[in-house]
């Protein structure tokens, strides 16, 4: 029961940690909801940036690289995790699991940045002139998106 979660929840965390990816998947526009859900997806990065498919390609396999190179270390964390919830909460196991995921939580996400920055370096790298200035229009534009969503949103949080 855990594992498949545990497995989930990485495959997610890898895919939100990369931009492309996460801009890659479809996003729900505010087209009305009895659209066809083709009419309601906003286009992938891959398609506002206009990425061959030869970029596409290579996108795609640095991605995979990327969660191949991160998978040894998020079993490893994964397990400390285990490790840390079955030891009796009082003992020195238990204390000893402690230090050990907290010093892997930390190495891993250490790791997970440089990795992030690496990929999104190879990506970036991969880009014409012409859709590195498109991206950044695009990332501009999302950004005030958000600040628009926030600034309309009720404080409900407060």
């Amino acid at each position: 029961m855990r594992k498949p979660m545990i497995r989930s929840t990485l495959l997610a965390a890898m895919l939100a940690c990369c931009p492309l990816a996460f801009a890659a998947a479809p996003q729900a526009s505010s087209a009305p909801a009895t659209a066809p859900r083709a009419q309601q997806q906003r286009p992938t990065l891959f398609d506002q940036l206009g990425l061959t498919e030869s970029q596409r390609t290579s996108v795609r396999q640095l991605m995979q690289q990327n969660f191949q190179q991160a998978r040894p270390e998020m079993q490893t964390l994964g397990q400390k995790r285990m490790a840390f919830e079955n030891a009796t909460p009082g003992t020195s196991q238990f204390q000893s699991a402690a230090n050990d995921l907290a010093s892997a939580e930390s190495t891993a996400a250490h790791d997970q940045v440089m990795r992030q920055a690496d990929l999104r370096t190879k990506i970036y790298n991969l880009l014409t002139a012409e859709q590195r200035t498109k991206l950044a229009s695009l990332i501009s534009q999302r950004q005030q998106e958000m600040q628009q969503r926030r600034a309309a949103a009720p404080a409900a949080s407060h």
